[in-house]
């Protein structure tokens, strides 16, 4: 039996707020409101949610200082951002600060229900997908987002940096395109520029590879996407 997705709503404009909480309700989703930055904090510090939005501009905590504090907690709850500003410098901002979507005011509720479904769709496959993997020396655990790199040195991954990793090693020894791990780990109209994963590969290499240089397992396979192999011999990088 599928369990009731849990969302959280914190706005501290209490009719919109509430008018999402009655319409993500409607469809069947178990919701809860906080109307200020440090109460929804409180909240998914201390219960289970499957997603949280979160309005960018509230006084005192705003949405990106709510996201950064639940990253540093190791809170991974995927997170859609409702703002007003909705410049590309502006979204940057939101998925440095650990978002996972970013939704402009005013929009259609027909949007946002698609988004949140979409979100929520990707955290089932993540959460479905294998526990661990080991390469090279390393170990990644995908449910704690802990991992072990070949030299000893521990490291909390990002959820999104999680995702990726995970996205290439379900389809190991293929070839995997940008466009394919933006749709898989963000929802491909999220964010327009495939460079993005381009910059999360960079650091993935900073942290598994021996020579980021010369990878041995995340490869990039050149003006199409990158391919993952445990065996460093089997493949050579094209960059």
């Amino acid at each position: 039996m599928t369990r009731t997705a849990r969302i959280l709503v914190v706005d501290d404009e209490t009719h919109l707020a509430d008018g999402i909480r009655e319409n993500l309700q409607a469809e069947g989703y178990d919701t809860a409101v906080a109307y200020d930055g440090a109460a929804g904090l409180d909240l998914i510090r201390a219960e289970r949610f499957d997603l949280a939005i979160l309005d960018v501009m509230m006084p005192e905590m705003d949405g990106l200082e709510l996201c950064g504090s639940m990253r540093r907690d190791g809170i991974q709850t995927p997170v859609l951002f409702l703002t007003v500003k909705g410049g590309l410098e502006d979204r940057v901002r939101g998925f440095e600060a650990g978002g996972d979507d970013y939704l402009t005011k005013p929009f259609h509720l027909k949007e946002l229900l698609l988004r949140v479904a979409a979100i929520l769709r990707r955290g089932r496959w993540y959460e479905e997908s294998q526990d661990t993997i080991e390469f090279g020396g390393n170990r990644i655990d995908f449910k704690t987002y802990q991992a072990r790199a070949w030299d000893g040195t521990e490291h909390n991954l990002t959820h999104k940096e999680a995702m990726i990793v995970q996205a290439l090693a379900e389809r190991a020894a293929e070839i995997v395109t940008r466009e394919e791990i933006l749709d898989r780990v963000w929802g491909y109209e999220v964010f327009p520029s495939t460079r993005t994963i381009d910059n999360f590969i960079v650091r993935i290499r900073k942290r598994f590879e021996r020579d980021p240089e010369r990878p041995a397992h995340f490869h990039t396979v050149r003006g199409v996407g990158y391919r993952f192999t445990r065996d460093p011999e089997e493949y050579r990088d094209d960059a």
